[in-house]
């Protein structure tokens, strides 16, 4: 069983429908599908919701509505509240991601609901009070203030990333072994003589500073200026040119 299909997205008072749609589509960049409306208070046309939503318009159209957040979470097993601010009673507040794993096991036994409030007011302490977790965003305590959009999304992520769903991609190919890397170096040092990068009595000098580009990258401003001078020299010979140069490459 997959936990995010138990989430429901709860947006209580919401005043744009702007945000429904940014939430909508984070919410489905996160698998997340469920969607719930409780007392809105829209103030436009979904016309702005259906742009925002982009290819997220399913997840829009499928949401359900109630008058008040007590009806919209009558069914679930647990109510994760967002807030931003402080207080006696918000003091037991996790991060998004420290709640995640609770969040998703309880999920596994029914539907979870987690609540965003008001763009302009948040969760009133009425709603804080049916809640039975509370997370907080880390943000600046310059400007704690975040969209509402922005607040579904970095939950959403989190709880997603807990799933342990995702495997990001890793290199297909084995490592190389030493000898192929030492022929590598010898047919490199080959070519830069074939292409007037440097001459043969330069060599050990030079391919001194290409092991190093090769085992760590591109790093330096030196490093750049030796590539350079290749790719340089390389474009030269290939227009027919054959006069040796001496390596360097200006600026």
């Amino acid at each position: 069983m997959n936990p995010l299909d138990n989430i429901r997205v709860v947006l209580v008072g919401t005043l744009y429908t702007g945000n429904v749609g940014s939430s909508c589509r984070a919410m489905a960049n996160m698998g997340i599908r469920h969607l719930r409306l409780a007392a809105p208070n829209l103030q436009n046309s979904w016309e702005e919701g259906e742009r925002m939503a982009v290819h997220a318009t399913d997840v829009m159209n499928a949401r359900e509505e109630f008058p008040s957040l007590e009806e919209a979470v009558a069914d679930c097993v647990a109510v994760v509240g967002t807030t931003a601010r402080e207080g006696l009673y918000r003091q037991h507040s996790k991060t998004p991601r420290d709640a995640a794993p609770e969040i998703l096991s309880l999920a596994e036994t029914g539907p979870v609901a987690v609540v965003f409030g008001r763009e302009d007011k948040g969760l009133l302490n009425e709603e804080v009070a049916q809640c039975t977790h509370l997370i907080r965003i880390p943000v600046d305590e310059g400007y704690t203030s975040l969209n509402l959009s922005q607040a579904v999304m970095v939950t959403a992520y989190e709880l997603f990333t807990s799933t342990g769903r995702y495997e990001p991609p890793h290199e297909k190919a084995p490592p190389a072994p030493q000898a192929q890397k030492a022929q590598l170096m010898k047919n490199w040092s080959r070519m830069l003589c074939d292409i007037g990068f440097m001459k043969e009595v330069q060599a050990d000098h030079f391919m001194q500073g290409f092991h190093r580009v090769f085992s760590r990258g591109v790093f330096t401003k030196d490093d750049a200026a030796l590539m350079l001078g290749v790719a340089r020299q390389a474009t030269w010979a290939a227009k027919g040119g054959a006069a040796v140069r001496d390596g360097r490459e200006d600026g």
